[in-house]
């Protein structure tokens, strides 16, 4: 297999599918810019081991996927399989993920003592000191706030936190609740007789913005916010 070529997998049926697959597009069309699918596979073939070479047959492609059309198949596999990426690749991901993290941090947090930001390179300093991983693939926000509190092993550093009042009709409570736990704290939570539900939240500084255009975008923005003083 040439060095140009990469593997994308997934498991269906107890069964392992691969595609070959060029390692940058697929890349860009995993991180989600529109690329045809027609683009990025490099043969018009399923493997079950591709390094081997060794085919699936159209009988276990048609049981596992529903189709033998490799366009749908190879989309199906680019969606919710494995893209192997190159170490190059890896290596340009962690960085730009690095610097995300730590671009967030220093906005968003400050030294108690002093009540100002950590310079960015103080910050850096300090992951490597206790020994952060960074996932090139996890939201670089949701990576910051597991960090910051590793930091604190080393540096004083204090996170602002805002809270609000949330309203939210009943129909859109079941796909915004998991969002608004993932991303907060809940204090208070009630159903009112409209059917509505209201909450009390605690967020982060540097995450609220994201939370209300998330819910505003599911409620087609029939939420109500309500900033509360501490």
């Amino acid at each position: 297999m040439s060095r140009g070529y990469t593997i994308a997998r997934i498991e269906r049926r107890g069964q392992t599918f691969e595609i070959l697959v060029d390692p940058d597009k697929a890349l860009k069309y995993r991180l989600g810019e529109k690329i045809p699918v027609s683009k990025i596979i490099v043969y018009d073939e399923v493997y079950k081991d591709a390094k081997k070479g060794i085919r699936a047959s159209e009988e276990e492609i048609r049981k596992a996927f529903g189709t033998t059309d490799i366009l749908k198949i190879a989309e199906v596999i680019l969606d919710n399989g494995v893209v192997q990426v190159t170490a190059e690749q890896r290596r340009k991901l962690i960085e730009d993920k690095k610097r995300q993290i730590i671009e967030f941090i220093s906005k968003n947090t400050i030294d108690p003592r002093t009540n100002m930001p950590h310079p960015p390179q103080r910050i850096e300093l300090a992951m490597e000191e206790v020994g952060v991983a960074i996932d090139p693939f996890k939201d670089a926000k949701e990576q910051a706030l597991a960090i910051i509190e590793k930091l604190r092993r080393v540096i004083p550093i204090k996170m602002g936190i805002l809270r609000f009042k949330l309203r939210l009709p009943g129909d859109v409570v079941g796909k915004a609740y998991g969002i608004i736990r993932s991303m907060s704290k809940i204090t208070k939570e009630e159903w009112r007789r409209d059917g509505s539900w209201v909450s009390i939240i605690e967020i982060p500084t540097g995450l609220h913005v994201d939370l209300i255009e998330r819910l505003n975008r599911i409620s087609s923005g029939r939420i109500e916010v309500t900033p509360l003083e501490e």
